[in-house]
């Protein structure tokens, strides 16, 4: 058994020691703002226009960002979506909350969810007194036990999965409601069931998960959006009808008089999937390269934080959960380990500081940024050929199971620059010289290098821990 397996293993059985990670905030309720998370699926960072001028417009979003701070450098620990997600509600590094692979019902995936002890952003804001609600896509877990009604959300409208994996059915609390799914309608009922959602608690503090389904494959945009076309004008309506829906939810709020109390955070799970933008960064979805974890993130709340700000310091998802808990007043109990922290001195401009970032794959690991100092802690993903020449997609539409238009993109399409072989393993990189991941720099700063792999034996060391309470 590796050390990554032994750690999974005793994250299992720690999970059961854990204590609750709530303990009673001191302000009153009724001056508690509320919290909205539009969270999209395989957005790339160069798939919006206030991140990418060549791409196509997307006013809504772009406006969210003038009125709020739009962070350049911010990551998320996995370039693939279940154990992305499971941080972001938790604040918990993969290999502590034990999410490290994607729940597949067509692959007999299906034991795998988020940990009865886990406690999610959700079930705070339900033991603050906020009215929850999940809509969208999951993908924690699709047994019973694992649902989201289960593990903080009053409500849950969406697709437990990806929106390629059969079967492709509409859950809303615990009960499926439609089979099959036609895909167009998907971007309008999610942001309908917002609406409806906002709307019924514009009087009480709310959160809101909106993670939608696209643009994860199958790409689909309703009739509004887009008739007829190729990929690339699927793809460009898919991103249109997000920023329709972003638009809709800001102005639901803002006619309810609520915008200004409402912590707005717009961000993607991870980088983009074919036929997406990485905006100039080296590789895609599925890699460690900045293409696939590097993505868009956008908070806007002027009562606290400045208006039309970019920060540049390096953050990451872990970091949502402190910092979300602070702006509600909320307090969390010390004995869990939160892997992030609170980034409001950093938004604000009073902090520069912030802890080295990792990212990893499968149950490894594989870098560490620190600063502009990036490492690669193994030998990197290379671009194959043969990954265009043998690549065909067993989860496209097929006008049954899955119904979404056939103007899908293939490999061919590939969303960043394609990462080609470096000589060496441990590569590093100067990050603001060399966004592109060009130029290893190991051999000439040895000293950066080996600074980097103490800081990731302390971050393992953290994990490891015997008999700590923070693992699970």
């Amino acid at each position: 058994m590796n050390p990554y397996q032994i750690l999974i293993t005793a994250g299992i059985f720690s999970s059961v020691i854990c204590l609750p990670l709530f303990t009673e905030g001191k302000s009153k309720i009724g001056i508690k703002p509320n919290v909205v998370i539009i969270l999209t699926d395989d957005m790339g960072y160069g798939d919006i226009s206030c991140y990418n001028k060549n791409q196509v417009k997307t006013p809504n979003i772009d406006r969210l960002a003038a009125e709020g701070v739009r962070f350049t450098d911010f990551y998320v620990p996995t370039p693939y979506c279940a154990p992305s997600r499971a941080t972001l509600l938790t604040g918990r590094f993969p290999l502590r909350h034990g999410m490290v692979q994607n729940p597949a019902p067509d692959a007999g995936i299906n034991n795998l969810g988020i940990n009865a002890s886990e406690v999610t952003l959700g079930e705070l804001f339900q033991q603050a007194g906020y009215h929850t609600k999940g809509i969208g896509k999951w993908h924690l877990g699709h047994k019973p036990e694992y649902f989201p009604v289960k593990h903080g959300f009053d409500e849950y409208y969406g697709i437990l999965y990806s929106n390629d994996m059969r079967p492709v059915q509409l859950i809303e609390n615990m009960d499926t409601v439609e089979y099959p799914i036609d895909q167009r309608l998907l971007t309008k009922k999610y942001t309908a069931r917002a609406l409806d959602f906002i709307d019924r608690n514009r009087k009480s503090p709310f959160f809101l998960y909106l993670a939608h389904a696209m643009p994860h494959k199958p790409l689909a945009a309703s009739a509004d959006f887009y008739a007829k076309g190729d990929h690339q004008e699927l793809y460009n309506s898919v991103i249109r009808e997000l920023d329709w829906s972003t638009g809709e939810v800001i102005s639901k709020l803002n006619k309810l008089g609520i915008l200004e109390n409402t912590i707005v955070i717009f961000m993607s799970d991870n980088g983009p999937w074919y036929g997406g933008s990485t905006g100039g960064l080296k590789g895609m979805k599925a890699n460690n390269w900045e293409g696939g974890v590097r993505v868009p993130f956008i908070i806007r709340y002027p009562k606290q934080f400045p208006q039309g700000k970019t920060v540049s310091i390096p953050c990451w998802s872990p970091d949502i959960l402190p910092t979300i808990v602070k702006l509600t007043d909320i307090e969390t109990n010390p004995s869990i380990k939160i892997d992030g922290q609170d980034i409001s001195g950093i938004i604000k401009g009073e902090s520069t500081t912030h802890s080295p970032i990792f990212t990893m794959k499968d149950t490894v690991i594989r870098t560490i940024r620190d600063g502009k100092w990036k490492l690669f802690l193994t030998k990197p993903d290379y671009y194959k050929e043969t990954d265009l020449k043998n690549w065909t997609d067993k989860r496209a539409p097929d006008g049954t199971t899955i119904l979404a238009p056939v103007e899908q993109a293939t490999p061919a399409d590939y969303p960043g620059i394609k990462p080609t072989r470096i000589e060496g393993e441990l590569l590093l990189f100067d990050l603001e010289k060399d966004p592109t991941e060009t130029t290893d720099l190991s051999r000439e700063y040895p000293v950066i290098k080996q600074e980097l792999l103490r800081k990731h034996q302390e971050f393992l060391h953290s994990i490891q821990k015997p008999n700590s309470k923070s693992i699970q």
